[in-house]
């Protein structure tokens, strides 16, 4: 062994582990950014359906109880507004230097508007071109009924 090569394994190693120091800092940044993220979202969800179901008490006692919902989970009410039976809510949630903000609109079924869900079910998608697969009855199906067309190519 060289005596300039002596302690170079030290100096790599260290300067590895800083590295893997660094990584490990930049993930948990990242992941406490999300649950942030997950605690806004949540507690604008909660607020917005708290004041929404207070809705016809009238904007005051809505937005009141929007922000003791939001206050139990960790989060401030930013902004609430209550037009009609809709509530539209923003809340806040720090969490170390993350502070998100997320709007989050609760109401009746069907009142949400464009923005918001259909009214109904959801249309399905149509179903793909080609024979039926398996055996095909009408509605006229009973004890005489012709079965339907066999698997392609006839064998049994």
């Amino acid at each position: 062994m060289r005596n300039h090569d002596r302690g170079s394994a030290t100096v790599w190693a260290a300067m590895a582990a800083c590295a893997m120091c660094a990584v490990f800092a930049v993930v948990l940044a990242m992941g406490q950014a999300v649950v942030a993220r997950h605690r806004a979202g949540a507690a604008a969800d909660l607020a917005a359906l708290a004041a929404a179901d207070r809705a016809l008490e009238g904007a005051a006692q809505a937005c009141v109880a929007a922000a003791g919902v939001a206050r139990a989970q960790g989060a401030d009410l930013v902004r609430c507004a209550v037009d009609g039976e809709i509530a539209d809510v923003t809340a806040r949630a720090a969490l170390g230097p993350y502070a998100p903000e997320v709007r989050s609109r609760a109401g009746p079924p069907g009142s949400l508007g464009p923005s918001g869900p259909p009214d109904g079910p959801l249309p399905l998608k149509p179903s793909l071109p080609g024979p039926p697969i398996g055996p095909t009855a009408g509605p006229t199906a009973g004890p005489g009924a012709q079965p339907g067309p066999g698997p392609p190519g006839g064998g049994r």
